[in-house]
């Protein structure tokens, strides 16, 4: 809703439901991340699921208060970071001498701990940092490109 002095005013029932489900949102993510090697999911999926919090505080605030939540310098390093850690972690074994993404640590634990798959639970917590940065960077930029050009962060005092 957009008033006469220019400033406009995100519907409460999506403010109100963006603020229930992003601690959620993370939460849950998170969580996907960490236990995505001894039940369904990964890094992947966990890495979207965290990304979309992005999208979540988009809609509930406006471009503005998102862009100046989420960084996308640190975004974008922390997308190259979780590449080189999953790069490493890959060489590992052919240090070890054996193949690219070996799984060199696989009796570090017992079976259905959080770190009982080895070099492959790594893996994946890399490839949960790579996704998270990669498309919550992708989400910003899209934020940015779809936003209204009135869209300056302001509420209305209701």
């Amino acid at each position: 809703m957009k008033y006469k002095n220019g400033i406009t005013q995100k519907n409460v029932v999506v403010k109100c439901g963006a603020d229930k489900f992003l601690p959620f949102a993370l939460v849950f993510g998170l969580y996907i991340i960490l236990f995505g090697t001894v039940s369904p999911g990964g890094g992947f999926q966990g890495g979207v699921i965290v990304a979309s919090s992005a999208l979540l505080l988009y809609l509930g605030y406006g471009y503005k208060t998102a862009s100046r939540a989420i960084n996308s310098d640190v975004l974008r390093v922390g997308e190259s970071v979780g590449a080189t850690l999953y790069v490493i972690l890959g060489l590992i074994g052919i240090f070890v001498g054996s193949v690219f993404c070996r799984n060199v640590f696989y009796n570090i634990g017992p079976v259905g701990d959080l770190i009982s798959g080895g070099t492959i639970t790594f893996m994946s917590y890399a490839v949960g940092f790579k996704v998270l940065c990669g498309v919550g960077f992708l989400l910003l930029l899209l934020m940015g490109v779809l936003a209204p050009d009135g869209d300056d962060g302001k509420e209305a005092k209701e």
